[in-house]
């Protein structure tokens, strides 16, 4: 340990004398770094979301804090307070036919980037399931491998209860893939935890919070310019066979049980109705409520 910070302190000091000897050096890395960053904020992350990259209304607030982890064919906000993603965003489309099946990974990794390094043995014994936010199949079927082991990053998994997690969500991850990318063909989704009340943590890794719900919310441009939406909200205990209609709500109550906005590149106008509509009739929502899980 102490040779290694002797070798840090040596690159360090080493780096700083480079710079003061070389000011265009130093002036060549603050552009190119700086033109990184505009690149990310104003390009990269836009196009990995629907009308805007959400943003925390109380932003003063640490459990309310995240960073931003783009991934391949998915993005996140994750909270190194929580041990959680707070949201989670990917867009859909109708899976073919004759897409290759990639073999579920054995395992969980740790994400780098993260500074609360959440490890898949904090949730061995827990009775709670490692609850994929950007699911497995969606991912893996729709945008490769490589895809498909970023969403097995820690990062990406958040506490869900065996009945949600294996049942009805489950159900509602099949639906959003089999029967919303046949009513448009592209479906933007955001999902991610609830946590309200006391902060109850993981027994087997204290590091992890546990929510109290969970959140799901579908997004699409029709043809005519149109702005459709449809949200869920879902507490941790429930038996796995309800009706998904149970469970439709409005994306303004889900801003306000997770003091997230969304969708705020918008016209303002318009983000007040469609937030503020619950239509489940326009997702065709009765037809495909009540399937069986895979489970």
């Amino acid at each position: 340990m102490a040779r290694k910070k002797r070798v840090i302190a040596y690159l360090t000091t080493n780096f700083f004398k480079l710079m003061y000897r070389n000011p265009l050096m130093m002036l060549f890395l603050l552009i190119v770094g700086g033109g990184g960053y505009a690149y990310e904020v104003q390009i990269a992350r836009p196009a990995q979301v629907f009308k805007g990259v959400p943003v925390a209304e109380q932003w003063q607030h640490p459990f309310r804090w995240f960073r931003v982890f783009r991934n391949a064919h998915f993005m996140l906000g994750y909270s190194d307070v929580r041990g959680n993603p707070l949201w989670v965003t990917y867009q859909l489309n109708a899976v073919d036919k004759n897409a290759t099946k990639h073999k579920r990974p054995s395992s969980f990794k740790s994400d780098w980037r993260s500074l609360n390094q959440v490890i898949s043995a904090d949730y061995k014994g827990s009775g709670y399931d490692r609850g994929h936010m950007a699911p497995n199949y969606a991912i893996s079927r729709l945008y490769g491998k490589p895809a498909q082991l970023n969403s097995f990053l820690m990062s990406n998994i958040t506490p869900q209860k065996p009945k949600l997690n294996q049942k009805l969500w489950q159900r509602l991850e099949a639906v959003e893939v089999k029967h919303f990318t046949k009513l448009n063909n592209r479906v933007w989704v955001l999902t991610g935890p609830v946590f309200s009340g006391d902060v109850e943590r993981l027994k087997s890794g204290s590091n992890v919070e546990i929510p109290d719900a969970f959140y799901k919310i579908y997004a699409l441009s029709k043809a005519d310019g149109k702005i459709q939406m449809l949200a869920f909200l879902m507490p941790q205990k429930v038996k796995g066979n309800e009706s998904l209609s149970r469970y439709v709500t409005s994306v303004d109550e889900v801003e306000a049980q997770t003091g997230l906005d969304f969708f705020s590149d918008l016209d303002d106008a318009l983000e007040e109705v469609v937030e503020a509509a619950i239509d489940p009739d326009a997702w065709a929502l009765k037809r495909v409520a009540n399937l069986k899980s895979r489970y």
